[in-house]
């Protein structure tokens, strides 16, 4: 179990990484997007992500499925679909979204005890709808302002305001705090992954047909999907999230996919 000063160092480093982040050169000229004043280091960043991808992951998920039948998958993402939903429980009671709160809760508790613990996903099929929450989303909600994009190692597209969320969603994860065995605990968190990236399989390969600059349709996709799935009370002064606000930047139309 993550002990409270490992926890603290964790918070620490990933504090400074935050700083030194910001703390980079800002893209500038007349074709700079305001929303990315972070451009050259995420572009760093994005390379060595496509470079891990390329080399580890994608090879690892188009093998994981090759060998496993469509059914089989579907069911790893139901299960893991399913603990997720035990953390948008307590997102959307911070919140203060009653309906939502409660209907999450229903959907852990039938796929949960109906499901095989979250591999049918029961809920669905009963119409309970899915309110998946984080905890940069709860800060969103409460007017925290997104900041600018950024690029963030093995985890990709993200904000500012998301980073740092993602810092308490680690610690809400059930996967890596509930399961006290290293062993099957990795091979969860591996099993996760590689799943996320076979579902993905498909966008991928039309994001590598459809743009010459795989990091500006990868950043194009990210603030529209987060655009459209802003909360309705953000605060109005959160510009990086609306980059057709900048003066000269083009709103791209692009497909945004699913998520779980």
């Amino acid at each position: 179990m993550t002990t409270p000063l490992a926890t603290k160092k964790s918070l620490g480093w990933a504090s400074a990484a935050l700083v030194l982040a910001l703390l980079q050169g800002c893209a500038t000229g007349p074709n700079a997007n305001p929303a990315d004043p972070l451009e050259p280091l995420n572009r760093t960043v994005f390379k060595f992500n496509d470079g891990l991808d390329r080399a580890v992951i994608k090879p690892v998920a188009t093998a994981y499925q090759n060998v496993t039948p469509a059914l089989v998958r579907t069911g790893v993402t139901n299960f893991f679909g399913n603990i997720s939903d035990v953390w948008s429980v307590v997102n959307n009671v911070l919140q203060a979204k009653p309906q939502a709160a409660a209907e999450s809760f229903f959907r852990v508790t039938i796929n949960t005890l109906w499901g095989l613990g979250g591999i049918f996903d029961v809920a669905s099929e009963m119409k309970i709808p899915k309110h998946s929450e984080n905890f940069g989303q709860t800060l969103g909600h409460w007017g925290v302002a997104s900041g600018p994009y950024l690029v963030l190692p093995v985890f990709g597209p993200s904000n500012v305001r998301d980073s740092v969320g993602r810092l308490v969603d680690s610690q809400g994860d059930l996967v890596t705090q509930g399961v006290d065995n290293i062993s099957v605990r990795n091979s969860l968190v591996g099993l996760r992954l590689v799943n996320l990236r076979a579902n993905l399989l498909g966008v991928e390969d039309f994001l590598e047909q459809a743009s010459l600059d795989k990091y500006t349709f990868a950043r194009d996709i990210y603030m529209q999907r987060h655009r459209s799935s802003r909360a309705v009370d953000a605060p109005a002064e959160e510009r990086y999230d609306l980059p057709e606000e900048a003066p000269g930047a083009e709103q791209p139309t692009v497909p945004v996919p699913a998520s779980n």
